[in-house]
């Protein structure tokens, strides 16, 4: 295979109520080493308005500011072939999906997961959702607007207030 992508490991600790899923890094994450690192995408723009935070600070502060406020961060592809960064870019027949099993395992008291995006989706009801257990299968599931650039039809705020559901599962 040429091309293939290799994501990266959950953002997440044991407390974890909500699982944010995407489909797989694009170019200037995997170089960064960073979930969401294209300024363009608006993921941590978002995740910063709804939990007060700098959209500007440093990786380890974003993302500690998930983990605290209990949401875990992950894709759906652990790699897959792709040119590009586009989730259309992606060969459908080289997708390995990541290891949600042994991740619910590890993190029982997640209840809630969003995905970042309809390819997300789309991969985890076809390629993970048959091999949970019954127990993870009572997840809550919600797609959301992709914050990637190409999603331009929506713009920043209307992209907010769809992610807001969020905020409002924490806040109870």
């Amino acid at each position: 295979m040429k091309n293939v992508k290799e994501g990266f490991p959950p953002i997440a600790d044991k407390e974890a109520t909500i699982l944010i899923l995407g489909s797989m890094p694009g170019e200037e994450s995997l170089q960064k080493n960073e979930y969401y690192a294209n300024s363009r995408n608006s993921f941590w723009k978002i995740m910063a308005s709804l939990f007060e935070f700098r959209h500007d600070a440093s990786y380890e502060e974003k993302t500690t500011n998930l983990t605290k406020n209990n949401i875990a961060l992950w894709d759906v592809m652990l790699a897959c072939e792709r040119q590009g960064s586009l989730d259309s870019a992606i060969v459908n027949g080289t997708i390995i999906e990541n290891d949600f099993v042994s991740f619910y395992h590890r993190h029982p008291k997640v209840r809630h997961v969003f995905f970042n995006g309809a390819k997300a989706q789309n991969e985890y009801d076809k390629r993970v959702l048959p091999k949970l257990s019954d127990d993870a299968k009572e997840v809550e599931y919600f797609r959301l607007p992709s914050t990637s650039p190409a999603m331009a039809q929506l713009s920043f705020d209307e992209k907010l207030r769809e992610w807001f559901c969020v905020k409002r599962i924490i806040d109870g």
